[in-house]
């Protein structure tokens, strides 16, 4: 038996017609070859595996042929070629920069850069890693890479660009690799696989190309691991068996039953992938990533980005048809929220488990624009389930609320009108110039009731909604209650509002009978915009403190009331009279007033 040698140096390309996925780079330099424009210095970077320093051998190589052929490669027979083969070519030197990254090193360089080359036209230098020299060693460097001799072409490779000095970037013509595609690599393993007499099935090279994340070593890699797996018969439950690769019969079958709301069944799927040792965000991200192939298999536009076997396509095709685009959406959303907070959940199980209950019913609750909203329906029960409140339900269904009679004071104004109106009135009322406001994390449209509308007309014309449903029970508050509620909601008002917002942290509610409060202002302008937001603050104040009876009146200070003090002493005055303490607190201290 001979030595083994593994796929990625038996099959390594000797040619830039040999090399796999990277053709804008190669016919550039071969044009540049056959123009005899060469530059001095070149910059590879890319991924690991797209073949960086591959390209680099052979550019090295071709240019120091005797006899290139027409189109542009290498001949392979000339001596300066056969040298080359042999790895006895005093023309190319190799430099590893991971381990040879001293000034020292760049030292040594240079000076072998000035010996001219005995046979063929350049002397080629391909420096490995560069990212890894030492700032001190790329500044030794600079001077000979801007003005080597006419014999010397310098080409870098890396895999991490950003970590070179732009002074070393400005010195050299950068080519940007490109990772393979699942296409180039299937095509690749498969001549190899033909070439060294193993059997395959398209599934397993699509398995193994989609593993190697699009670098074709990795590929070449793994089909030597799994070639010798299977004693070469390589097949796709071989595959997944050595690569420890999730099945995507599993992902078919969860999609079915979440279309279908069998949830029980989804949780027992995934309890069934659990016990097989797979972790369960290595789950939810597959399946994010099914739901991606149904997405784009659903529009013949975007089927070429469906990077499958051809055995398995039509499946797909079956499966997308029976998804609606919004349920793909959605559920791609919450797939990736579960992907995003797996690391810092406490229970990552239930957060997957609760991931699959949302995405099952995606497409029973409708979306706001910004995403999908996670409301949960019952899941085990075997009865009918109760529905509290159904949009479909009459208005008169809804308990009634007592009405209250506005304050007769006169420098005041109530807003009593509105609150005797049921929710589903505020809904329908017209208004002008509606703002959007966010309570509660939910998006309302604060609006202007005019006064000249008949309540329970409208009541009765336009459904109640579940966000709307005015609360019903009469619980007891305090006024500290309601100004730290009334505190929760000004924070929650949008920037537009930060003028309002200050006014509102100074001037606080008090309850005056309950379940009726009252807030004292000063400035009608206040007052003015204070109006604007009723309607969702009473919304708010009733349901956090839970009595839907909850009134606000809107008092406006008389002008003598309004009086503050001006100076410091008077300013002082007014704290001891609202803080006695302070004056106990002056006498231990000894403090004076000046």
């Amino acid at each position: 038996m001979g030595q083994y040698i593994v796929s990625a140096r038996k099959y390594r390309p000797h040619t830039f017609g040999s090399v796999v996925g990277q053709e804008a780079l190669t016919t550039t330099l071969k044009n540049a070859i056959a123009q005899g424009k060469l530059a001095h210095a070149y910059l590879f970077c890319g991924p690991r595996g797209v073949g960086k320093t591959t390209c680099a051998r052979i550019f090295a190589k071709t240019i120091n042929c005797l006899t290139p052929t027409a189109d542009g490669d290498c001949c392979g027979q000339c001596e300066s070629c056969r040298a080359f083969d042999e790895q006895r070519s005093y023309n190319i030197h190799e430099l590893d920069a991971a381990s040879n990254n001293s000034v020292d090193d760049i030292r040594s360089l240079c000076d072998q850069v000035q010996i001219p080359p005995q046979v063929g036209r350049y002397k080629v230098f391909i420096i490995d890693e560069v990212h890894m020299l030492s700032p001190s060693a790329f500044n030794a460097f600079l001077k000979t890479l801007e003005e080597p001799p006419s014999h010397a072409i310098f080409i870098l490779a890396t895999t991490e660009k950003h970590k070179i000095l732009p002074t070393i970037l400005s010195r050299c013509q950068i080519y940007d690799f490109n990772r393979m595609e699942v296409a180039n690599i299937v095509g690749h393993l498969r001549y190899v696989a033909d070439t060294e007499g193993i059997s395959y099935d398209e599934e397993s090279l699509n398995v193994i190309a989609q593993k190697a994340d699009g670098g074709m070593r990795d590929a070449l890699s793994i089909f030597d691991q799994v070639a010798s797996f299977s004693q070469g018969h390589i097949t796709y439950e071989k595959v997944i068996q050595n690569l420890n690769v999730l099945d995507y019969e599993y992902y078919f079958r969860l999609t079915d039953h979440l279309l279908s709301k069998q949830i029980p069944e989804a949780m027992l799927l995934l309890n069934d992938v659990l016990s097989k040792g797979f972790a369960a965000n290595h789950f939810i991200g597959g399946f994010a990533s099914h739901l991606r192939d149904l997405l784009v298999s659903r529009d013949a536009v975007t089927l070429p980005l469906l990077q499958v076997a051809e055995t398995v396509r039509p499946r797909y095709a079956e499966q997308a048809q029976r998804c609606q685009p919004q349920w793909l959406y959605r559920s791609l959303r919450l797939c990736n929220d579960c992907d995003l907070n797996y690391r810092t959940s406490n229970n990552k199980r239930l957060l997957v488990e609760l991931t699959l209950i949302e995405v099952a019913q995606a497409d029973d609750v409708p979306s706001s624009g910004r995403g999908p909203k996670k409301h949960l329906h019952p899941i085990f029960e075997t009865t009918q389930p109760q529905v509290a409140a159904s949009p479909s339900a009459p208005a008169s269904t809804a308990p009634p609320i007592s009405p209250v009679k506005p304050s007769s004071a006169t420098t005041s104004t109530s807003v009593n009108e509105v609150n005797e109106r049921p929710a589903s009135y505020e809904a329908s009322a017209k208004f002008s110039s509606p703002p959007a406001l966010t309570v509660g994390g939910v998006k309302r449209k604060m609006i202007r009731v005019r006064a000249n509308q008949s309540a329970p007309e409208k009541a009765a014309e336009t459904p109640t909604t579940p966000a709307e449903v005015v609360i019903a029970e009469r619980k007891s508050f305090t006024t500290e209650d309601v100004r730290r509620e009334w505190l929760r909601f000004s924070n929650t008002l949008p920037d537009r509002y930060n003028a309002l917002k200050a006014q509102m942290r100074v001037y606080l509610p008090e309850v005056t009978e309950l379940p009726a409060t009252k807030v004292v202002i000063e400035g009608e302008q206040v007052k003015v915009y204070l109006e604007e937001i009723v309607p969702s603050l009473l919304d708010f104040l009733r349901k956090e403190l839970r009595n839907g009876a909850i009134t606000l009146d809107i008092e406006v200070a008389n002008p003598e009331t309004r009086k503050r003090p001006i100076g410091k002493r008077e300013l002082y005055q007014e704290m001891l009279r609202k803080s006695p303490g302070m004056l106990l607190l002056q006498k231990g201290l000894k403090l004076e007033f000046y």
